[in-house]
């Protein structure tokens, strides 16, 4: 500041840069984000809303040589209740302990996709499903 209180000229300009340098990249934040929002909802809406019904090992085939144990998870998805082929990673069972979960899943023509706690997608084959009645129009 100068003597008399007021800013010398060339702080006065610096400012003005300062914020017309905030509103440019705040209008570019803006458009940015506009356009992420309105992709989005298209790459998620797929993605819907399972419960878990029912969990039981699924019994192999006698020539089946796999050793890892599989389960039949029974899932409903809106007025659909599907029984896909489970098997876990690693050999880890907590699937049994997940009834009355609910998972987002993406569900396909053959597949249900979801997501394990680290993002990484994964692929159950569906054995069987079947449309069911809401319980509200009976």
């Amino acid at each position: 500041m100068s003597r008399n209180g007021m800013r010398p000229q060339g702080a006065r300009n610096h400012t003005r840069k300062g914020i017309s340098m905030l509103r440019t990249l705040g209008v570019i934040g803006l458009c940015l984000c506009s356009g992420l929002s309105f992709s989005e909802p298209a790459a998620t809406s797929k993605y819907q809303i399972a419960t878990v019904i029912a969990v039981q090992v699924h019994n192999s085939n006698a020539g089946d040589d796999s050793s890892a144990k599989r389960f039949e998870v029974t899932v409903r998805v809106g007025d659909t209740v599907y029984v896909v082929l489970y098997t876990p990673p690693y050999g880890i069972e907590t699937v049994k302990y997940a009834t009355g979960a609910q998972v987002l899943v993406l569900v396909g023509e053959k597949t249900i996709t979801y997501n394990d706690i680290a993002g990484n997608p994964i692929e159950s084959p569906i054995l069987s499903r079947k449309t069911v009645t809401p319980a509200g129009r009976r």
